[in-house]
């Protein structure tokens, strides 16, 4: 398995990866261990992560080993998952001041390994093994505090910031580019069956723990602010606010998810 099949080599996010975990080695000697097999014993980026997700979602019922192949065998049928995770990775780097390079979020941010594991989880699905698809989501839920439908469909680039309590239902699409923060809900408003889950546009902002719920859009480049309560659509561009939240300054929003500003606009002098 290579992660960029038309060029043959590693990828300069596997090389940066590398090189981040070799100096953390010898700054911390306890931990030279673990980073050797997490990342400098692989080859690729794709085998040092299904090695590292396999060894957190493994429990009784699935051993490490089992894990991984599962993983390898998703990752060998659908490469673009490798370059989906080196996009997920960058954008954490870009937004989290907190993050100091690739190493953090690779091993410890679990609003990465929540979104990788979803992604193979939905790879699954997709293919039909329901059951297993939701043991990795369940396993997920556990370990990361972060329960993703594994049908919901999520674009690349996406951040989950400390990623705590967020709830991503089964009919819903996150676009590419977005930022949830912690406590953020995508879910349905009751028993309704069918599509039912909101529909999130490419690089929104939905700030800590906002809730949209029922099959609404929120419209790309959207900020919805912290704590509000998303019942309706929201226009592109727009930042909405409250409970229930209203359109409380726009369309002027820019590039939220990646400025990751969560302020309300002032409303005097939005238009």
């Amino acid at each position: 398995m290579i992660d960029n099949p038309d060029i043959g080599a590693p990828a300069p996010a596997w090389k940066r990866l590398r090189f981040e975990a070799t100096a953390a080695a010898a700054d911390e000697p306890s931990l030279a261990s673990y980073l050797n097999a997490s990342v400098l014993s692989h080859a690729t980026l794709g085998e040092a992560l299904s090695y590292h997700l396999a060894e957190k979602l493994s429990s009784p019922a699935m051993a490490p080993q089992l894990i991984r192949h599962v993983i390898i065998g998703i990752y060998d049928s659908t490469p673009d998952l490798i370059r989906i995770a080196e996009a997920d990775m960058q954008a954490v780097i870009e937004r989290d001041p907190a993050a100091r390079g690739m190493l953090q979020p690779f091993l410890f941010f679990k609003g990465f390994l929540a979104l990788q594991t979803h992604r193979v989880a939905h790879a699954l699905w997709r293919q039909g093994r329901e059951t297993l698809a939701f043991h990795f989501q369940s396993r997920a839920s556990e370990l990361f505090d972060v329960d993703i439908h594994p049908a919901a469909r999520i674009g690349e680039g996406v951040m989950l910031d400390h990623a705590s309590g967020i709830t991503i239902g089964e009919t819903a699409v996150v676009g590419e580019g977005c930022s949830l923060l912690h406590g953020v809900t995508l879910g349905g408003t009751g028993k309704e069956v069918g599509d039912r889950h909101p529909k999130i546009g490419k690089g929104v902002l939905l700030s800590v723990g906002a809730k949209i719920l029922g099959n609404i859009t929120v419209g790309d480049e959207a900020k919805v602010a912290a704590g509000s309560v998303v019942l309706r659509d929201v226009p592109a561009r727009c930042t909405v606010a409250g409970v229930p939240a209203k359109i409380v300054g726009g369309p002027v929003c820019c590039q939220p998810a990646e400025t990751m500003d969560q302020g309300i606009p002032d409303q005097t002098t939005s238009s």
